[in-house]
């Protein structure tokens, strides 16, 4: 069993990346310190280390030399949240196997793993294409197959692992969540995992169907089967045959539409309307909704038969103020997706928008952040988003409220820091990093405020 050291000062996410390559089977130590590492280091013969380039008490890539020099078959792999070409140029020199900004994904550091323990001692290749200009590297944002964000908070870590999980099967999967959280393209991760991929992938909004041209569109038709039916029709499960079939928003279908996509999925067999020859089909089944729909099974609205056949799997999306550490990661993606769109070149956000954007509570999920990076990257007239170029409930909250009251500084400060307690379970670790201060800063405002937590 290969042995691994991770050397991380944020214990957290030390402790999350050593529980899941442990799961990997690999026998994995961890330290929080360099000290620690050096010890660890003269005792164990470790086949990789990975360690972060800005520990508290010690220089990364000082301390990779150190390695390299008394354990020269180690690979060493630098982590970072701070990608500089300059930087992965010398640890490339000073004999690192690869260099990885944060944030980045569980199976993205597996992979990495694995590639590492084959290569050849000594022989260590770059995986890094520096740019061709001196321009700075940007940290990259890790995508799966289907071009979604993977998160680095506990809940994106939980979501991806159970995607992962259930895509190599051909179970049904219930994906269920606030509107705005992101399902068809959890669905499309799913299929993209998933042997299923070559073939084709059909998403539906069952609430756009009217439940009179519900059947055709599921199962087809045939020319002159009823009044306007003026040429043969592929259904949707023909159309996704050997692939999957994404439905979103299924509890808006009626009861009868129901009893034929029951019987659909029960026999994997289909007829167009109009036709007595039934088309066997091989499909998986992904659906969607913002509503519960065990409720609607009590209340005699949707199946219970049906609803177990499509509950063989369910995956309950986190908003995104659950998963608010990876805020500012979708916020980059969707930047340069707004500037691909409307071939603008903004290259960031000012600390006042990041501000602004850790405070809104962002009932509209991703689609809503979405939708406002799009907007102000098409204000924006600088390199960076200003505040100005936000909408107004997002720039100034509390302008929202009945009464208009102005926060003062302190007022808004301890505003930001409670937010971030709660939003952190109160760990005040946890805390300080997203408000970007020191731990020992924030006890001192806590104090300040008296706060009593």
């Amino acid at each position: 069993m290969p042995n691994i050291l991770i050397i991380e000062d944020d214990a957290a996410f030390c402790k999350m990346l050593q529980k899941f390559l442990t799961k990997h089977n690999y026998q994995v130590q961890a330290s929080f310190s360099a000290p620690d590492a050096k010890t660890k280091l003269s005792e164990t013969a470790f086949d990789v280390v990975l360690t972060d380039v800005r520990l508290p008490d010690y220089d990364g890539l000082q301390l990779l030399s150190d390695i390299k020099e008394s354990n020269p078959e180690t690979q060493v792999i630098l982590m970072t949240g701070y990608a500089e070409v300059s930087a992965a140029v010398k640890a490339m020199k000073n004999g690192a196997y690869d260099y990885i900004s944060k944030p980045f994904t569980p199976t993205d550091i597996v992979a990495l793993v694995e590639n590492a323990l084959k290569a050849e001692n000594g022989n260590n290749v770059s995986q890094i294409s520096l740019p061709k200009t001196s321009e700075p590297k940007k940290a990259p944002i890790r995508k799966n197959d289907s071009n979604s964000i993977q998160g680095i908070s506990s809940a994106s870590l939980k979501l991806q692992e159970h995607i992962e999980l259930v895509a190599p099967t051909d179970m049904s999967v219930l994906i269920t969540g606030e509107s705005g959280t992101g399902k068809e393209v959890t669905a499309k991760a799913i299929h993209d995992l998933s042997s299923r991929r070559e073939n084709n992938f059909i998403a539906v909004d069952c609430g756009a169907i009217p439940k009179e041209l519900a059947s055709s569109e599921f199962f087809g038709h045939i020319k002159g089967s009823f009044t306007g039916a003026i040429e043969d029709k592929i259904g949707n499960f023909e159309a996704a045959d050997g692939g999957t079939l994404f439905l979103d928003e299924v509890g808006n279908l009626s009861y009868e539409n129901q009893i034929q996509l029951l019987r659909a999925l029960q026999e994997r067999k289909i007829k167009k309307v109009g036709s007595n020859k039934e088309v066997t089909v091989d499909v998986r089944i992904i659906t969607a909704t913002n509503e519960d729909l065990s409720e609607s099974v009590s209340k005699g609205a949707f199946r219970e038969d049906l609803f177990h056949r499509l509950n063989e799997f369910s995956i309950q999306l986190p908003s995104l103020q659950d998963r608010f550490e990876d805020l500012m990661m979708f916020a980059t993606h969707f930047l340069e997706k707004a500037n691909t769109e409307l071939n603008k070149k903004v290259n960031g956000f000012s600390k006042e928008v990041q501000n602004a954007f850790k405070i809104y509570h962002w009932p509209g999920n991703l689609r809503e952040l979405q939708n406002v990076i799009k907007r102000s990257v098409l204000l924006s007239t600088g390199e960076e988003v200003q505040i100005e170029a936000l909408p107004q409930e997002i720039a100034n909250p509390a302008e929202r409220n009945t009464i208009k009251t102005e926060f003062s500084k302190s007022e808004f400060e301890k505003d930001r820091i409670i937010k971030a307690l709660k939003r952190t379970n109160y760990n005040k670790s946890e805390a300080a990093k997203l408000l970007q201060v020191t731990r020992k800063t924030l006890y001192n405002r806590i104090n300040h405020y008296k706060l009593d937590l």
